[in-house]
Parts: C-alpha cells; sequence; structure tokens
C-alpha cells in the first residue's frame, strides 16, 4: 500500500491534509469536554437546592430529637418533627437531585453531539477521499513499476499523450504528440509519473 505520494509537493499537502483532519477532531474533541464542563457546573444549582433541603431536613430531626425527651409527648414530637422534615427539607433534596442528575444527562448529551456531529460531518467528507487516492497511487504503482522496459516505456508514453489531459502534457512538453513521434518519452512519462504522484524514470534502461 503506497499511503503517501513519492513527489514532495504532494506529498507535503497530502500529509498536511491529514494533520488537518487530525487536528480538527481534537479541535471537536476539545469543544465538546468545553460544553460538557461548561453545562456540568449549572448542575451546582441543582446540588444547592439539594443541601439546602438535606439542611432543612437535618434541622427539623435534630429539633425533633431534642423534643423528644419532653415527657410524654416527646415521642410524638419527635415523630412529627421528623415527618415534616422528610417531606419539606427531603423532598427539596430530592428535587435538587433530579435537578442535578438532569443537568449532567443534558451536560453530557451536549458535549458528545458538538464532538460527534462536526466529526462525522469531517471523516464522511475526508475519509473516502483519502481511500481513493491510497487506492489509486497503490494501483498506479502497480502499474507503472519502477523500471519499465523500452517497448514498456513507448507504451506507458503513449497513455500519456493520449490519455493525460492537455494541460498536464503542455506542463512538460511543448509538443506532447511531436516528442511521441520522435520517440523523447521522457517528458511524457514525467507527466505520467507526476500525475500518478510517483517518481518518474530517469533514463531507458541501457
Amino acid at each position: 500500500m503506497r499511503y503517501y505520494p513519492e513527489l514532495p509537493g504532494q506529498r507535503s499537502r497530502a500529509i498536511l491534509g491529514d494533520v488537518v483532519v487530525v487536528a480538527l477532531v481534537v479541535l471537536f474533541a476539545w469543544l465538546g469536554v468545553t460544553v460538557n464542563d461548561t453545562f456540568d457546573d449549572l448542575a451546582s444549582l441543582g446540588r444547592g437546592v439539594e443541601e439546602a433541603g438535606n439542611s432543612v431536613q437535618g434541622g427539623f430531626e435534630d429539633a425533633g430529637g431534642l423534643l423528644g425527651d419532653v415527657p410524654v409527648v416527646g415521642g410524638a414530637l419527635d415523630e412529627a418533627f421528623s415527618e415534616v422534615g422528610a417531606q419539606t427539607g427531603g423532598d427539596t433534596a430530592a428535587l435538587g437531585r433530579r435537578g442535578e442528575s438532569a443537568v449532567e444527562d443534558t451536560a453530557r448529551l451536549l458535549g458528545w453531539v458538538t464532538f460527534a456531529l462536526p466529526t462525522l460531518v469531517v471523516l464522511l467528507w475526508a475519509v473516502p477521499r483519502r481511500v481513493v487516492r491510497v487506492r489509486r497511487l497503490t494501483a498506479a504503482g502497480r502499474v507503472l513499476g519502477d523500471e519499465p522496459s523500452a517497448e514498456r516505456r513507448r507504451l506507458l508514453a503513449m497513455r500519456a499523450a493520449f490519455g493525460l489531459p492537455y494541460e498536464t502534457l503542455l506542463s512538460h512538453t511543448p509538443d506532447p504528440v511531436g516528442a511521441l513521434a520522435e520517440g523523447d518519452y521522457q517528458p511524457l512519462l514525467a507527466a505520467l509519473y507526476e500525475d500518478a504522484g510517483l517518481r518518474p524514470p530517469v533514463s531507458p534502461p541501457s
């Protein structure tokens, strides 16, 4: 498998593209954590309500414990204050716990959404294109090879002259068809290999 082109310019661009994709995923992960932490801070409100409810319940229970020593009615008073504490402070504490749990679940969901959605979009855009480029580069390496024979050079030059875009050919020779007719295969091979992302053969084999 060939993951990157051999030509320095194309190789640098391919590596830069991969680095950008990884950097974006890391950025989205950081944003997700930041969103989660920001919204999770709101859970402190629920914790405050829970603590207040526990304090109220504890106050009633302490008062009931003190009144429990009163002769005859002490037990009833202790039970009554404990019940009132459970119905007021206990319910408030339970409400605070539910609010805290709801905020934490929402913060976690928002964090994952912030990370997952843009990451999925980037990967769906980048990964298929990257796979196509790797397959194309690998296939080109298998077909073109490193040291084509004289006959293969002629055939590859024909492939270049008749298959590559004109602007690609003209960037290597002002007369692609003339070069083919004269047996000047080197610029055509250079265009073909460059289009594939590979280093062209320097000279015909001796």
